[in-house]
């Protein structure tokens, strides 16, 4: 499992689907396996490829595309979805 340091967190990736079969990252505790965060958002109105998830990156998640960048599980923004209240990066899956 890939290792994510978030916050205060040594965090495990979690790879899962959104029922629309979308991509969903969660972060779980290294120690505990308990919960930290949900990496994504699910947008189903919006358009993607196959490799980009939705990065949640605002809120309780502020500094989480840091994170998965600098841990090598996505890549750089290639564009940004206007949610009505934020943007929220499309990035490249690496993993």
């Amino acid at each position: 499992m890939k290792q994510v340091r978030f916050k205060q967190w040594n965090c495990l990736l979690d790879i899962r689907h959104y029922e629309n079969n979308r991509t969903a990252l969660l972060l779980i505790d290294a120690e505990d396996h308990s919960p930290v965060a949900t990496a994504t958002v699910n947008l189903p109105d919006v358009e993607l490829k196959s490799n980009e998830v939705i990065i949640k990156d605002y809120s309780e998640n502020e500094g989480m595309l840091a994170a998965l960048i600098a841990a090598g599980i996505v890549g750089k923004p290639v564009w940004w979805a206007n949610t009505g209240f934020v943007k929220c990066p499309i990035c490249p899956l690496l993993v």
